[in-house]
């Protein structure tokens, strides 16, 4: 991977949607990991992940705060130009309810689409949103969706920009009404469906068989949905599944450990074995690269510096 300051090859956000919509066409399920930091992304991208995923629960949590939809608009998109300027592969970002109303809606499409997102996914929820896998969750009006839908749609400058629709029905409407509602969402223009909190393989093959659209699975942990594996979903049909929060939950089980292996040992080397090291962080973000063009740099100037001198 080349260093991002340094790399002058990196696709434009254009051309990165461009091939994602081209993907979603092709045969094959797109495994996007949930990432919370940049360079968890870049390591996405070297292992060879298609697309990666942004997840407002991670987002929130990281913040140190609930996933009921209290983060702004202009926190994420300062905080996702890290991503975007970091990696080369499609970023699918977690909108929640569009931050308002329509037109809310339409100005966050337009924010994103600056930042270089690739796609985004809104649900059908009131706020105050609840992660969708918990009880109480409460679903807007189907004509108030589809107002939301269209202002997405409308508001994009790019039509390679994907506008994925999340209907959390199946837990407060029923399994009927999701489906339903899935269909007038793609009436109103959404390329995508994300049937959230699904309760068993089964009803995610009966959502594929009645729902003839691009669909989104969500393989999240400590959910109402079983596990199911990446082949599974792709041979039901669907095109992409996220992994939401693994990497983050992963990596705060591992912190926690760490915190208290330091407070009971007070050392840290019997840790060491499962750390990144040194070189490896260094190499995943080309920090020798940045090195050799700094003393490239200081080379260059130092030889114009010594022609301007011998002149006069």
């Amino acid at each position: 991977m080349k260093p991002v300051l340094l790399d002058k090859g990196k696709p434009k956000p254009s051309e990165i949607r461009g091939r994602f919509r081209e993907r979603l066409g092709k045969d094959g399920i797109i495994v996007a990991p949930g990432v919370f930091i940049p360079a968890a992304a870049m390591l996405a991208e070297e292992l060879g992940f298609e697309a990666v995923y942004f997840s407002g629960a991670a987002y929130s949590n990281m913040l140190g705060l609930p996933d009921l939809g209290v983060f702004t608009l202009s926190e994420l998109s300062y905080y996702l130009r890290f991503f975007t300027n970091a990696v080369s592969i499609p970023l699918i970002v977690d909108i929640d309810t569009g931050f308002g109303e329509a037109l809310n809606v339409a100005r966050t499409i337009r924010e994103l689409e600056d930042v270089g997102v690739s796609a985004v996914h809104i649900e059908d929820q009131e706020m105050p949103k609840k992660c969708g896998h918990l009880a109480g969750k409460r679903v807007i009006p189907i004509d108030e969706m589809v107002k939301k839908i269209k202002a997405a749609v409308e508001a994009r400058r790019d039509d390679n920009f994907i506008i994925i629709a999340r209907t959390d029905a199946r837990d407060v409407e029923g399994f009927d009404s999701a489906v339903e509602r899935a269909k007038v969402y793609l009436e109103a223009g959404a390329d995508a469906i994300f049937p959230e909190a699904l309760h068993s393989k089964e009803e995610f093959m009966e959502f594929a068989r009645r729902v003839k659209a691009p669909l989104l699975a969500n393989m999240t942990e400590f959910g109402k949905t079983p596990y199911i594996t990446a082949k599974e979903f792709e041979e039901m049909g669907y095109k992409i599944v996220i992994f939401p929060v693994t990497t983050f939950r992963y990596a705060m089980g591992a912190i926690k450990r760490a915190l208290i292996t330091l407070k009971n040992e007070g050392s840290q080397l019997s840790l060491i074995n499962d750390m990144m090291s040194r070189e490896d962080v260094y190499q995943l973000i080309g920090y020798h690269d940045y090195e050799e063009w700094d003393k490239n740099l200081a080379e260059e100037a130092s030889k114009l510096l010594s022609g301007r001198i011998k002149l006069r």
